[in-house]
This record gives structure tokens, sequence and C-alpha cells, in this order.
């Protein structure tokens, strides 16, 4: 289903991984109910993910305005990153390139447009630093 995963793992129902190419899971995280995960993605060790969180590394190409979008494909993937001990809270969008570093937490809600630095609270649409831990 995955590339890897890691051992004492916690996969919540009606999470989706398309064809799971690309998606590495580490030791004891989880992955919360009807996530959706489109890789390349890594996630590291000791991740929280509540439910519903989607996490994309590929996006559609859009940048001939005369060419339908639909009919444009795909840009090159941007792999997202979450790195050990992260709580990502129920309901965030992380968008493709992204990295969510140690020791950091993602408000439920929030939309990841920027990498968030380590030991780092950020919240919001689009999130935003709230505090350092």
């Amino acid at each position: 289903m995955l590339d890897s995963c890691g051992s004492d793992v916690n996969v919540e129902h009606g999470a989706w991984f398309g064809s799971g190419r690309g998606v590495s899971l580490g030791d004891r995280s989880a992955i919360g109910l009807d996530a959706l995960v489109i890789g390349p993605v890594r996630i590291g060790a000791d991740v929280m993910m509540g439910p519903r969180c989607v996490i994309l590394a590929s996006n559609h190409a859009t940048s001939d305005a005369g060419v339908p979008m639909n009919q444009q494909g795909f840009v090159d993937d941007r792999p997202v990153v979450i790195e050990d001990d992260v709580w990502i809270g129920a309901n965030v969008v992380i968008l493709p390139g992204r990295t969510i570093s140690t020791g950091s937490i993602v408000g439920a809600g929030s939309v990841v447009t920027k990498d968030v630095p380590p030991r780092t609270v950020v919240a919001g649409n689009p999130a935003v630093v709230v505090k350092n831990r």
C-alpha cells in the first residue's frame, strides 16, 4: 500500500493514498480518519494526524490561459516532508513542496503554504507562526 511503513503505525478508516507510490510512514506515526495523502510524501516517526487532512505533492498545470486547465496535465511533483514528532490537527491542508519540521504543531483547519520551522506552532489560512515551542 505504501513505499515503506514503519512499525507500530495506525492508519485510520477511510485514509486514501492513491497508488501509495512515493509515500513513506515512520515508526509510531498515525494517519487520521479519511485523510488524503498523494505522494511523494515522507512522514517521519511519532507523527500524529487528526481526521480529514489533505497532503498533496502534485498540482495541475495552469500556465496556458489559451488551453482549458483540465487539458494541461500536471506540473512536476514537489515532495512533502513531515519530520519527526509533529502534530497535524484535523482538516489541515498541506500544499506541494512544503516541509513541516521536527517538533512542530499545525493547528486544525490550517492551510500550509510555506515551510514550518522546527518546534513552531502554526495556524490559519494561510498558516502563520503563532508561537515557538
